[in-house]
């Protein structure tokens, strides 16, 4: 009977430590976000917090200076919108869905200033989880022998 309750209280012991590293660990690790309409009802508290936003970018709101690397858009959600500055090259995808007037979502990561400005460290794109062939889909034999004969494998090598 003591090796069952030993082997029990093992067992037992066992679960409680791998079950605390797999919940426990996962709250630690988990990144949430706030919508511009969390971040407003802060009020004065959301000022100088570093913080992750996301939200749908405003149709037309984009402003991107390729020179300066400024990019300036606003984030909204059903209850509000926040003007977002951010330095650097964006995605790619970020500059093509708002050129053709596509909803595009993004989450930053930054901090608001005292000007209801968010000034942005890093941008992530939500990407359509829709395929689309290439654009050359149709002349397919021809690019991927190209695509061979520019790797060398279209020698015979």
């Amino acid at each position: 009977m003591n090796k069952k309750l030993t082997l029990a209280i093992g067992v037992l012991v066992v679960v409680v430590v791998f079950g605390y590293f797999a919940f426990g660990g996962l709250g630690r690790s988990l990144v949430y976000f706030w919508t511009p309409s969390e971040l407003l009802a802060e009020g004065d508290a959301a000022y100088g917090t570093s913080v992750r936003l996301g939200g749908m970018v405003e149709p037309g709101s984009v402003r991107w200076d390729a020179e300066t690397q400024d990019l300036r858009f606003r984030l909204v959600d059903e209850g509000g919108i926040v003007e977002v500055q951010s330095v650097g090259v964006p995605p790619q995808m970020f500059l093509e869905a708002t050129e053709h007037n596509q909803p595009i979502g993004a989450v930053v990561e930054g901090s608001l200033t005292r000007e209801g400005v968010f000034r942005a460290t890093n941008l992530m794109v939500k990407h359509s989880e829709e395929y689309r062939a290439p654009q050359h889909a149709g002349e397919k034999d021809e690019y991927y022998r190209e695509l061979f004969e520019d790797q060398g494998a279209g020698d015979g090598s």
